[in-house]
C-alpha cells in the first residue's frame, strides 16, 4: 500500500461516523486507531467549548456536546489552525434550535468577542484630529474589529450574567428591534446593545456614506432638537468607545 493510500485511509477512518468506516484498517490496528477516531472529536468539541463558553454554560453539557459532535460531522476543519474553527456554529445552532433564538445570539456574541480579541490593531483618531474634521463631508472608518448583529432577545444581559457567574435572567423578547455591536478597545473586547438608528448609521458609514448624509437619513422624521441629540449621543459614544480610526473628506 502506498503512502498516499495510507494517508487517505487514515483520514477516512478518522472522519467516518463509525471507527474504520470507509477505511482500509482492520484487525490488530483497529483498537489503537479507534483512539484517534475519538480523540479527533474530543479535541474539536473542546475547541468549540473554549470559543463558545457562554453558549455552553447556557445550554448545558449534554445539549452542547450533542450539537457540537453533529456540527463536527457536518463541518470538519478546513484551516491549518483551530483558532478559526467554528465560524458556522451560530448559524448551525439557529437551525437546530429555531424556537430558542437566544442560543444562536449567544453563540454569535461568543464568536464575535473571540474574533475581536484576535483582530487587527488600529489606533483611534486623536481628539485634535477629530476636532478639525468637517463632519458634514467626512467619511469615517471604524475599527476593523467592529461587528454588528441584529438581536431579538436580551442576549447581552444573559451573556453578562454568565460572564459574572451570576444567575442569568430569563429569556425575554426585546420590545423593539435592537442590535449588538462588538469591538476591541485597546486589548479588551467590548460589546454594547444599540438601537436601530445607530445600527443603520454604522451600516451606512461602513458602506462609504458621508457623515452628513448618514445623519440626514437616520434623523428623518425627527425635529431639530431630537435629531441633534441623537447624532450627538451616537458620535460621543463612538469617540468614547475608540471606534473611529480613520476619516477622509468626501470628494
Amino acid at each position: 500500500m502506498s503512502l498516499l493510500a495510507l494517508q487517505r485511509g487514515l483520514k477516512q477512518h478518522i472522519l467516518g461516523a463509525v471507527p474504520g468506516e470507509g477505511g482500509a484498517y482492520r484487525g490488530d490496528a483497529a483498537a489503537g486507531l479507534a483512539v484517534y477516531h475519538n480523540a479527533y472529536r474530543v479535541q474539536l468539541v473542546a475547541c468549540l467549548r473554549d470559543t463558545y463558553e457562554k453558549t455552553w454554560a447556557w445550554i448545558g453539557d449534554e445539549a452542547f456536546e450533542t450539537a457540537a459532535r453533529d456540527y463536527i460531522a457536518e463541518y470538519p476543519p478546513s484551516s491549518w489552525t483551530l483558532n478559526v474553527y467554528g465560524a458556522e456554529f451560530p448559524a448551525y445552532l439557529l437551525a437546530r434550535f429555531p424556537e430558542d433564538a437566544e442560543i444562536a445570539e449567544l453563540a454569535w456574541l461568543d464568536w464575535a468577542l473571540r474574533r475581536a480579541f484576535d483582530g487587527e490593531d488600529a489606533p483611534p483618531l486623536s481628539p485634535e484630529v477629530l476636532g478639525a474634521l468637517d463632519w458634514e463631508q467626512t467619511v469615517l472608518t471604524f475599527a476593523p474589529t467592529l461587528e454588528l448583529a441584529s438581536v431579538t432577545t436580551n442576549v447581552a444581559a444573559i451573556w453578562s450574567a454568565l460572564a459574572e457567574e451570576t444567575n442569568p435572567p430569563p429569556v425575554e423578547a426585546l420590545p423593539e428591534p435592537a442590535a449588538v455591536r462588538v469591538w476591541r478597545a485597546g486589548l479588551s473586547p467590548q460589546y454594547r446593545t444599540i438601537g436601530p438608528a445607530e445600527f443603520r448609521a454604522i451600516d451606512l458609514l461602513q458602506r462609504g456614506e458621508s457623515f452628513g448624509n448618514t445623519c440626514a437619513v437616520v434623523s428623518e422624521g425627527l425635529d431639530e432638537a431630537a435629531a441633534t441629540q441623537l447624532i450627538g449621543e451616537m458620535l460621543s459614544t463612538w469617540i468614547q468607545d475608540e471606534l473611529i480610526v480613520g476619516a477622509r473628506a468626501e470628494p
